[in-house]
C-alpha cells in the first residue's frame, strides 16, 4: 500500500447525452421531455474518482469510505469489486443511513450539473480512519470536507483531528475539497477559519482556484491572472500548507510551495531524495488537448495524476505535467476513471510530444520553458 484515498463517496448515474443535443440552459426546462441514452452507474467521489485513477496509474492504493446497507451501496461496492477485490477492503457500510448518489448530467461540450444526496457521508467522522493500518502508507489524500457534515461542524474540529492523527503517523496528507451550494448549510460554514484550524496539518492542498477563492470569501473571476494566483497561494501556504496546486480547469494547474526547508521536510516520506526540487517553487502547466467526451471527475484525477508524479519521485515539473496529462485522458471518456491509463502509457503519450493548449491567462514576467511545457512564475527558486 503506497497510498490511502479517504472521504466522500458515491453512486454517480450518469445519462448519455447526444451530441447535438443543445446548451444545458434548453435542456433544463420544467415540462420538457428530453431523450437520452442508457446511463453509466459509476462510483463517484474522491475515494472512488482519486483512489481508482491511482489505481489505474499503478499506485497500490487503500479506499476508505462509508455506504449504506442499501441497494446502491451493493452496487457502489459491487462497481469496485470488479476493478479488484482488495479495493472493498477498507470500506465501510452502515445500516444508519442511505448510500449517497449523484444524477450527473453532462451534455458534450459543457460543464456538468450535480444532483447530490450526500447519504452515510455525513455520518464520516475522524474514528471511522482506521489508523492502526497507515503504517505502510506514504500518502494519505482525504477529499470533499465540504459535502461531509461532520467534517465542516463545529469549526472544522473533525477535520482538523483526522488529518493530526494522520500526520502523527508520519504519513503525506493530502486535501481536496469541493464547491458547496453557498445557500447551504455547508455554503454558511467558516471555511477561512475552517482552512486555517487544518492547513497546519495538510502538505499537500489540492483544491480548484474557484473552490478556494469561494472559502477565502473573495470575489470568484472568470480570468484569473498571475499576480491573483500568487496572493492565493502565499494566503494558503501562510495557513500551513506545504503545498498548493490550484486546478484552474481549461486552464490548467496552478503550483505554488513553501520557502520554509523545515516544513517541506514533511514530505521526505515520499520523495527521500528530491525534496530540496520543491522548495520556493511557482510554477503553472497548461492543459493537454484532448477530444472531451465528459469532465465528471476531471478535477479528481488531475488531482491524483500529480500525487502519482510526487510517489514516483518527479520533480515539481513532472508532476505538474502528470496531473495536467491525467486529467487530460480522463475527459475522453463520460465517466471519472475509464479514461485513464497506465503510469507508462500517460508518460509514453507526453514523450511523443503530445500538444498542449496556450495558457489565456495574463502572465507577466513568466518565464515560458518549451522544453518542459511549463511556465515558470517570476519568483520560481529554480
Amino acid at each position: 500500500m503506497e497510498a490511502v484515498v479517504c472521504g466522500h463517496i458515491a453512486l454517480d448515474v450518469i445519462p448519455w447525452f447526444p451530441a447535438e443535443g443543445g446548451a444545458l440552459s434548453d435542456l433544463l426546462v420544467p415540462g420538457k421531455l428530453v431523450n437520452v441514452g442508457p446511463a453509466i452507474a459509476a462510483t463517484g467521489g474522491t475515494v472512488s474518482n482519486a483512489g481508482l485513477a491511482l489505481h489505474r496509474l499503478g499506485i497500490p492504493v487503500r479506499l476508505t469510505g462509508k455506504v449504506g446497507d442499501d441497494l446502491f451501496g451493493r452496487a457502489l461496492l459491487d462497481i469496485l469489486r470488479a476493478r479488484d477485490p482488495a479495493l472493498v477492503e477498507g470500506m465501510l457500510v452502515t445500516s444508519d443511513a442511505p448510500t449517497s448518489y449523484t444524477i450527473v448530467i453532462s451534455p458534450p461540450g459543457t460543464d456538468r450539473v450535480f444532483l447530490h444526496c450526500p447519504g452515510a457521508n455525513d455520518t464520516f467522522g475522524a474514528d471511522d480512519v482506521p489508523y492502526d493500518r497507515l503504517a505502510g502508507a506514504r500518502l494519505f489524500h482525504f477529499g470533499y470536507p465540504p459535502l461531509m457534515r461532520r467534517m465542516y461542524a463545529d469549526g472544522g474540529e473533525e477535520l482538523a483531528s483526522l488529518l493530526r492523527r494522520v500526520k502523527e503517523q508520519g504519513v503525506v496528507t493530502s486535501l481536496d475539497m469541493a464547491l458547496p451550494d453557498p445557500a447551504s448549510e455547508a455554503g454558511r460554514a467558516p471555511w477561512r477559519a475552517i482552512l486555517e484550524r487544518a492547513l497546519p496539518y495538510v502538505d499537500l492542498f489540492v483544491p480548484s482556484l474557484e473552490e478556494t477563492l469561494f472559502m477565502l470569501g473573495r470575489e470568484a473571476v472568470a480570468a484569473p491572472d498571475g499576480g491573483l494566483l500568487a496572493e492565493v497561494g502565499s494566503e494558503l501556504l501562510g495557513m500551513g500548507a506545504a503545498v498548493v496546486a490550484l486546478k484552474l480547469g481549461a486552464e490548467g494547474v496552478y503550483l505554488q510551495t513553501t520557502p520554509d526547508g523545515n516544513r517541506l521536510a514533511a514530505l521526505r516520506r515520499c520523495l527521500p531524495d528530491g525534496a530540496d526540487a520543491w522548495l520556493g517553487r511557482q510554477l503553472l502547466a497548461p492543459c493537454f488537448q484532448v477530444e472531451m467526451v465528459g469532465t465528471t471527475g476531471s478535477g479528481d484525477c488531475t488531482a491524483a495524476g500529480f500525487l502519482a508524479g510526487l510517489l514516483h519521485g518527479l520533480p515539481p515539473e513532472g508532476a505538474m505535467t502528470a496531473a495536467v496529462a491525467v486529467g487530460a485522458c480522463s475527459v475522453e471518456a463520460a465517466d471519472a476513471t475509464s479514461g485513464v491509463p497506465s503510469w507508462d502509457k500517460v508518460q509514453e503519450r507526453i514523450a511523443e510530444g503530445w500538444a498542449r493548449h496556450k495558457a489565456k491567462l495574463s502572465l507577466p514576467s513568466w518565464e515560458w520553458d518549451e522544453k518542459g511545457g511549463i511556465w515558470r512564475g517570476p519568483n520560481d527558486a529554480r
